[in-house]
Parts: structure tokens; C-alpha cells; sequence
């Protein structure tokens, strides 16, 4: 058995003008359909872009991947379409840890071991076990070593309002709703992030409340923050300083008792071991479609060694990558819970032809061999020929 055929499809989904995810007012637009939502300093885009790839056999087998690429997925594309691709193409699916292992080492000593070749090499080892799913029969959770759980429970991830009272009148409904966590997108300045945190609190007596602050706090307004947190009983505080921060986040990781979390910025297990040891996080959060499912379950062993619980994130994602991220939780001993983005499910259901089951209280691991989902291939091909 040889793959065949490698196939990359650029899906830019339209979505209206506030764009993918939390919502955030105040953009600044450096080029069309894409934008800043100070003060955050990522880019985002005003589409839900990523980037499909399929992988079929010389026997009719076909395996789906997806990569985390919310900005320039034709990056990602390219760099499958022209060396990953052409590299798999004649080479047996069905050892998959070993092609991950060649595939990182193509341009490893290159300096490539992250960023948008990581993100390739994510979307094809995710189809890698999908096809490998599919030619035995079994789900991917199951060749991972078993699920611990097929129902995943779920954070909900911002409350895309701009108001703090509308923050509230939706935390309260989706409390009613069954969400029993809620993670707010915080980084707005630390008395705005607790006045945030106060009015959802009350308006949901009970629910469990996270906070993401996208990278933007200095250590000093992090201890800050975190303090009060701490007073609260916060869940946990995600991203607080810089993404390289790693000296930074060890010293408040260890100076506050709300669990510093980090992971949407790493990509392997090498990375993740530094923050690991060092103390830099209590609550890892790789997202599978930027490390695949092979790294996942390495970061998830690396993690399980140190006590550390894995909470993976998930993003603006299609189908693919929600099911990629449901198998790898499922199949992840200490994983509490995996996020629920509820703005972007609508776009991703779209390309499936059977519906994860999904709400604000967790997710159903789908069944059947692979990812368990069944591609809608016409509504694919439609949406990267829109784009």
C-alpha cells in the first residue's frame, strides 16, 4: 500500500465583519481581511481560514488532515504542496511515527523544527491517522491506546460581547445551557480583566472561570492579576507575558496559586519539555492541529511525567481539527477538559457530513474508524474554489 496522491485545499470562509473567535472591538486593518484587536498583537483575519490536506492510497484509502492556520494558510500549503507532499507520495501510510520522524528531520537541522513547517507536517500526521484509522477499522483514539473517556468535557472560550453586562447575560444563558467552565479573553488592563471576571462571576454563581490574556501583561501586572485570581479562585491564567517568556512565567507560576497555562505557541515535545521541567506551567495546552497527533501524545507522556494536567487548545479549526483535538483528549489520562469555541462551530460542522455532537458542557468523541467523521468532499472543494 503507497499514498498516491497528496491534495492541500485553502478554505477562507466568510463570517462577517467582526471576524472569527472572541470578538474583540477596536481592529485596525494593515490589509484587507486581515487586522489587530489591540491591545492584542496577533494578526487575525476577518474569514475563517485554514488549510485541508487529503491523503489517498493506490487502494481507494483516503485520510483527512487539518492545520491550525488562521492567517496565510497558502503558507502552509506550500510548503505541503511543495516538499512534504512530494516526499510522502509513494511511501507506505501505515507507518506513521516513523514518517512523522522523517518528516521532522527534512528540515530539521535547518531550523525549521516550529512555525508554518511544523503546521504542515501537523495536517498531514493527523491524515496519517486518519487513513491508518480507516484501513484497520479502528478510531484513532483507540490506536492511540484506548479512550479514557468519550465524552470530553468542555471550557467555553470567550463570551464574544463588548460590554461586561452582556458578558454576563451570556455567561448566565450558557450556564443554563450546561457550561459548567467559562475562559474569558481578558489583557484589556488588570482592573477591567477583574471587573470582566466579577460580572460573570455573579451572573453565574457556580461556573468555574479561566482567563486568557494573550500575552500582553508585564510580570509585575501578571503577580497582579494573578494575585486577585488567586483570591477569586480562578481555574487557571492563561498566556500571561510574552510567548518567550519562559523565565517569566516560572516565577509566577510559582508565586501565585492560580495554574499558569501555556501551549497554542508550541509546537514539540522539545519546547514543551523546557516549560515542563522548569516549572513555567501547571496546565499544558498543545493544539493538535500545530503539533499532530504523534507530538500530542509525546507532550501528553512528557506532561503525565510531571503531574501536569493537558488541556489541549482548539482554535478557529474546521471539522478535522476538532475531531483531531476530541480523539487526542479522549485518549490523554489527565486531560480535564478541551475548548469550545462556540463562534467558529457552525463553519466547521460545515464540511462535515454528520455533525460533532457538541455543546457548552462538552463534546461526544465521534465513532467509527479514523477520526470518526465523514467528509462533506463537494462542500470542500466548493469553499477552496471561493477562495
Amino acid at each position: 500500500m503507497r499514498i498516491t496522491e497528496v491534495t492541500t485545499f485553502v478554505v477562507k470562509q466568510p463570517t462577517g465583519p467582526s471576524g472569527p473567535g472572541y470578538g474583540a472591538a477596536g481592529a485596525e486593518e494593515p490589509d484587507p481581511g486581515y487586522f489587530t484587536r489591540p491591545p492584542w498583537r496577533s494578526l487575525y483575519s476577518a474569514r475563517m481560514e485554514t488549510l485541508l490536506v487529503r491523503l489517498t492510497t493506490d487502494d481507494g484509502h483516503q485520510g483527512w488532515g487539518e492545520a491550525l492556520a488562521p492567517v496565510a494558510p497558502e503558507v502552509v500549503g506550500a510548503i505541503v504542496d511543495r516538499m512534504l507532499g512530494p516526499w510522502l507520495t509513494g511511501r507506505d501510510p501505515r507507518a506513521v511515527r516513523p514518517l512523522w520522524d522523517a518528516m521532522r528531520d527534512l528540515m530539521r537541522e535547518r531550523g525549521h523544527l516550529t512555525g508554518h513547517q511544523a503546521d504542515a507536517m501537523a495536517a498531514l500526521d493527523i491524515a496519517l491517522w486518519d487513513l491508518l484509522g480507516r484501513i484497520t477499522g479502528l478510531p484513532v483514539a483507540q490506536l492511540l491506546g484506548g479512550a479514557y473517556r468519550t465524552e470530553v468535557p468542555a471550557y467555553v472560550s470567550g463570551l464574544a460581547e463588548p460590554t461586561d453586562e452582556r458578558r454576563a447575560t451570556l455567561a448566565a444563558r450558557l450556564t443554563d445551557e450546561g457550561a459548567t467552565v467559562i475562559k474569558l479573553a481578558a489583557g484589556q488592563g488588570v482592573e477591567a480583566d477583574l471587573a470582566t471576571y466579577d460580572a460573570v462571576a455573579a451572573a453565574a454563581p457556580g461556573v468555574r472561570i479561566a482567563l486568557d490574556a494573550h500575552w500582553v501583561y508585564s510580570l509585575a501586572d501578571a503577580l497582579r492579576l494573578g494575585r486577585e485570581l488567586d483570591r477569586r479562585g480562578a481555574l487557571f491564567f492563561e498566556a500571561p507575558l510574552a510567548p518567550e517568556d519562559l523565565e517569566g512565567h516560572r516565577e509566577l507560576a510559582g508565586r501565585i496559586a492560580t495554574p499558569v497555562a501555556v501551549g497554542e505557541c508550541l509546537r514539540n515535545r522539545y519546547e514543551f519539555r523546557d516549560w515542563i521541567t522548569r516549572r513555567a506551567l501547571r496546565v499544558a495546552q498543545p493544539d493538535v492541529a500545530r503539533t499532530g497527533l504523534t507530538e500530542a501524545t509525546a507532550i501528553a507522556a512528557l506532561a503525565d511525567a510531571h503531574h501536569v494536567p493537558v488541556a489541549y487548545h482548539h482554535s478557529v479549526g474546521l471539522g478535522i481539527a476538532l475531531a483531531a483535538g476530541l480523539h487526542a483528549s479522549a485518549a490523554t489520562a489527565d486531560c480535564p477538559f478541551f475548548e469550545y469555541q462556540p463562534t467558529p462551530l457552525p463553519y466547521a460542522q460545515r464540511i462535515l457530513r454528520t455533525p460533532i455532537t457538541a455543546g457548552p458542557a462538552g463534546f461526544t468523541l465521534p465513532e467509527g474508524p479514523g477520526l470518526g467523521i465523514e467528509i462533506d468532499t463537494e462542500t470542500v472543494e466548493h469553499l477552496a474554489k471561493e477562495s
